[in-house]
């Protein structure tokens, strides 16, 4: 069975860092594009980061030079640090593991809330 969990969301001022894990299970995570979405309330989810097989990163404009993503296939992790925080980051952080478009799992997401 393959799952994916997410922690490290939290309630944390502007300008604030937070590092989200995502643990997975039941997959062999080096075969995979990693990814993390997220979904603002009342809005469509978007990616925000992924990182491929090799290493190679992506990240969604507003975020670049803020958010960093990582992997550790050892340990099976995915890895978003987050810092300067804005208050238009405030969404539903899901982590993605994409395999190709049959293999293509999720996880149930951790709250985000930049607030003062």
């Amino acid at each position: 069975q393959v799952q994916l969990v997410e922690s490290g969301g939290d309630l944390v001022q502007p300008g604030g860092s937070l590092r989200l894990s995502c643990a997975t299970s039941g997959i062999l995570l080096s075969m995979y594009t990693a990814a993390w979405f997220r979904q603002p309330p009342g809005k469509q989810r978007e990616l925000v980061a992924r990182i491929l097989r090799s290493g190679v990163t992506e990240y969604v404009d507003s975020v670049k030079g803020r958010f960093t993503i990582s992997r550790d296939n050892a340990k099976n992790m995915i890895y978003l640090q987050m810092n300067n925080l804005e208050p238009e980051d405030t969404a539903v952080y899901i982590c993605n593991a994409q395999f190709n478009y049959e293999y293509n799992y999720w996880g149930q997401g951790t709250q985000v809330t930049v607030s003062s």
